[in-house]
């Protein structure tokens, strides 16, 4: 396994949180039945954002615990949501997925819009 790289792992934050808005405004744009997609798209922006802004990148450990703190949230509040349950159900998923990649230490390299 590689070291842990902050720098890409906030880089790749940021480039996630880019990612997520991009994708709320075309879902925004579907109306009606896209209103899920943008419930995904909104909960990727929080998770990233909420990391970037309060969790210290530097080491896995650290960063790892704030995941395992967020994901044993009750509930979730962000801006823009449709279904408050399915909304809680994608930031769960999401955060799962970062929860692999971290204990991985992999993917924080993968800067495509869609992964």
């Amino acid at each position: 396994m590689s070291a842990w790289d902050a720098a890409a792992v906030r880089a790749w934050l940021a480039s996630r949180i880019a990612a997520a808005r991009t994708d709320q405004v075309a879902a925004e744009r579907g109306g009606r039945e896209r209103q899920d997609d943008c419930d995904k798209a909104t909960a990727e922006e929080m998770v990233c954002t909420l990391l970037s802004a309060k969790v210290p990148a530097d080491d896995s450990a650290p960063f790892l615990a704030a995941l395992t703190a967020l994901l044993d949230r009750d509930d979730y509040v962000w801006r823009g949501v449709y279904d408050d349950r399915r909304f809680d159900r994608h930031v769960r998923t999401y955060l799962k997925k970062l929860v692999r990649m971290t204990k991985a230490n992999a993917g924080f390299g993968n800067m495509t819009h869609y992964q």
